[in-house]
C-alpha cells in the first residue's frame, strides 16, 4: 500500500535522523571536571574505534577539548535520564555538575577527564583530527579504552528525539549478518 506523503519541516530532520543514545561527555582542566550531555555523534571507523561528534563552542566542554584533546564518552541508561538532561540544561561554568546531579567520578586509565560511575559503559577518548572543528565544531574522537558494566546484560539507554522527546531502546531482534 503506498502512502501519501507530507512536507517535513528541516528544523525537524535531526529527530528522523537521530544517531544513537544520549551520552554524557566528561572532560577536565585544571582539576575541575564537568559533564555535557550530547546526542550528536557518529561511528567513523570500528577499528580503531572513531567516534565523530559535534559539541557547541558555545559550551564549556569545547574549550576544555579543545584545550586538552581528552574527553569520556559516558554512556547512561534510562535509569539516568533525568540526570543527563539536568547535566545538559545546566552550564559547567558556575556549578560542579557531579556534586549537582549525584554522579561519581571515577578516574579514568589514559586521560584526565573522569568516568561516570553511574553509567552503564564509558569510552576514554583522544582527540585525533580537529580539521573540521573551525567551521563545524566537529571533533573526531579516538577511543583509547572502553569500560562496559557486566552486570548490565540488556541496557536500555536513551535516544534524543527534539524538544524534550526521548525514545527508550528495548526490544531487540537478531537477523544474519556476514559482520563478526
Amino acid at each position: 500500500m503506498k502512502r501519501k506523503k507530507k512536507s517535513y519541516p528541516l528544523a525537524k530532520v535531526y529527530g528522523l535522523l537521530e544517531p544513537g543514545p544520549v551520552v554524557m561527555v566528561t572532560t577536565a582542566r585544571d582539576n575541575r571536571p564537568n559533564i555535557m550531555t550530547m546526542s550528536w555523534h557518529t561511528m567513523i571507523e570500528f577499528e580503531p574505534p572513531i567516534v565523530g561528534c559535534v559539541i557547541s563552542d558555545r559550551n564549556q566542554s569545547f574549550q576544555t577539548l579543545r584545550a586538552t584533546g581528552e574527553c569520556v564518552i559516558n554512556i547512561p541508561t534510562v535509569e539516568l535520564v533525568a540526570k543527563a538532561v539536568g547535566c545538559g540544561n545546566t552550564s559547567g561554568r558556575k556549578v560542579d555538575k557531579f556534586k549537582r546531579f549525584r554522579l561519581t567520578p571515577v578516574e579514568a586509565r589514559f586521560v584526565g577527564a573522569p568516568l561516570i560511575a553511574e553509567c552503564y559503559a564509558n569510552l576514554e577518548c583522544r582527540v585525533l583530527d580537529s580539521s573540521m572543528v573551525a567551521k563545524y565544531c566537529f571533533f573526531f574522537l579516538e577511543v583509547l579504552k572502553a569500560w562496559v558494566d557486566p552486570a548490565e546484560k540488556e541496557p536500555r539507554t536513551i535516544h534524543h528525539l527534539g524538544k524534550g522527546r526521548f525514545m527508550v531502546a528495548g526490544e531487540r531482534i537478531k537477523l544474519p549478518s556476514k559482520m563478526k
